[in-house]
């Protein structure tokens, strides 16, 4: 597995387990604001793959959204 995406499945690991435990009763809420900003910002570029070759960060609005 290239270096990227090991560091990208971790990343994504750690950020799912982190949501399991601010569902879990008496969460440190501000902790988990902290930690998840942290984490989603050091998201390495997705491994090639992850997304189909379509897709569009920027594209078009979907239904629902401003």
């Amino acid at each position: 597995m290239c270096p990227d995406c090991e560091d990208f499945a971790r990343t994504v690991l750690l950020l799912g387990q982190l949501a399991l435990y601010a569902d879990m009763d008496g969460a440190d809420l501000d902790f988990v604001e902290a930690v998840s900003t942290s984490l989603a910002v050091s998201l390495p570029e997705p491994p090639p793959g992850t997304f189909p070759d379509s897709y569009d960060p920027d594209g078009p609005a979907y239904p629902g959204d401003v």
